[in-house]
């Protein structure tokens, strides 16, 4: 099964106090690369997010963000903490009174001093439980998505591949030609240069002319990672890398490939084969 590193992914589940939200999103990366953003009451959770992300992706970089939202009609209850605030309007007075003019103290400036007042928190291990939860759940939806993308990808993989497959059995068939008429180019340009050249040793040099320009032996190993690559995209394992490198393969057998042909029409099919190759590599970087 193929792997999309591309993904998005949103998950949200409420309770009478809170609502969580969990948004997932991916994109392609060399390594597993994840950047977490959660609320400041729900940061211990960062490791087993990591870990149950970890299990979910080999390569990509995430980026995850989890809200918690106050729900909606429920009253905020606001808790006094009244010693707290004696004690400052206490010290306020104290001041006041080293003052030749002095404002009285104001109640809602209290109110703003740090630690007299605190919100009503929702009972934050039943919450970490939830959000653990609610991201395997998003993370669910993320790999489906990722595996719907993958099967697009592995399906133009697969035409591309065909088309490649197509092209080298057409090269394999003008072979017989084109050594033919390399042979004739070739003794036509010995006996031009006027070489004194027995019979025997002219047909030898010919022959290891030939077998220098001879692209059988690129043609075979284009069809040895075609299978390769047919095989690879069967797997059920991140095959990202492992197409990656078949992808460089294909590159440098098309490049041979190109620089021995002598034939015109040989010519523009490697360049073919090379517009092909250079689009399934593309694609490939998409694949974990």
């Amino acid at each position: 099964m193929i792997f999309s590193m591309t993904g998005f992914a949103r998950g949200e589940t409420k309770s009478k106090s809170s609502s969580l939200i969990w948004e997932l999103r991916t994109v392609n990366h060399r390594y597993l690369d994840i950047s977490l953003r959660l609320p400041d009451d729900l940061r211990a959770l960062e490791p087993d997010c990591r870990e149950r992300i970890a299990r979910v992706l080999r390569r990509g970089k995430l980026d995850g963000q989890l809200r918690l939202e106050a729900a909606a009609g429920i009253e905020t209850v606001l808790e006094v903490d009244e010693q707290r605030a004696r004690a400052v309007a206490e010290a306020a007075e104290r001041v006041n009174g080293m003052l030749s003019h002095s404002a009285p103290i104001n109640g809602l400036e209290l109110l703003r001093w740090p630690g007299v007042v605190r919100e009503s928190r929702p009972d934050l291990q039943q919450v970490s439980s939830d959000a653990l939860k609610l991201l395997d759940e998003v993370l669910v939806m993320l790999t489906a998505m990722r595996v719907s993308e993958g099967r697009r990808i592995a399906g133009l993989l697969s035409d591309r591949a065909q088309q490649i497959s197509a092209i080298v059995a057409e090269i394999r068939k003008h072979i017989g030609a084109i050594r033919a008429q390399l042979h004739t180019k070739l003794q036509a340009r010995f006996e031009e240069l006027k070489l004194n050249l027995d019979a025997n040793r002219l047909e030898q040099e010919l022959v290891l002319l030939l077998q220098r320009l001879d692209v059988t032996e690129e043609l075979d190993r284009l069809d040895s990672h075609l299978a390769e690559f047919a095989n690879s995209l069967k797997g059920g394992d991140a095959v990202g890398r492992r197409l990656d490198f078949l992808m460089q393969e294909f590159n440098r057998e098309a490049n041979t490939l190109g620089s021995k042909c002598q034939d015109a029409a040989v010519t523009k099919q490697v360049v073919e084969l090379k517009v092909l190759i250079e689009q399934m590599r593309e694609q490939v970087q998409n694949i974990e």
